[in-house]
């Protein structure tokens, strides 16, 4: 590959790697504005690990600056533990048997039509 299109090819990836991490911002502020309250979707974290990992790639074979490697090559750990408490809390969530509505973990009683949940977080 000649050298023009190998310094195109790294900066595409780059700027996408860029352009990835910085929209993840953008479906914080959409999810945090329909729910009307500071929500962290597990897209953000998704965005982050992409984004961080392209950013990497790009300093690791292209740029080879150590402070732009340092800083990209552990920030997907922080981003992986918190997709995997995110699951773990989703997985806790309890249905109701009436209407199906997805509860709260700690939930003794449906939300929305009040059916007393069952469940092992459930104290009786």
């Amino acid at each position: 590959m000649n050298a023009d299109l190998w310094k195109i090819f790294w900066n595409a990836i780059g700027w996408t790697g860029q352009f990835v991490f910085f929209s993840r911002f953008f479906v914080q502020w959409y999810a945090t504005e329909k729910k009307k309250q500071v929500v962290v979707p597990s897209a953000f974290w998704w965005l982050s690990i992409i984004g961080s990992l392209l950013l990497l790639l790009y300093a690791v074979f292209y740029d080879k600056h150590y402070v732009v490697i340092f800083s990209y090559a552990f920030s997907w750990i922080p981003y992986i533990r918190n997709l995997i408490i995110h699951r773990r809390h989703k997985e806790a969530h309890l249905e109701c048997p009436t209407c199906r509505l997805s509860c709260p973990p700690q939930s003794k009683f449906c939300s929305q039509c009040g059916t007393r949940l069952v469940g092992e977080n459930v104290t009786r």
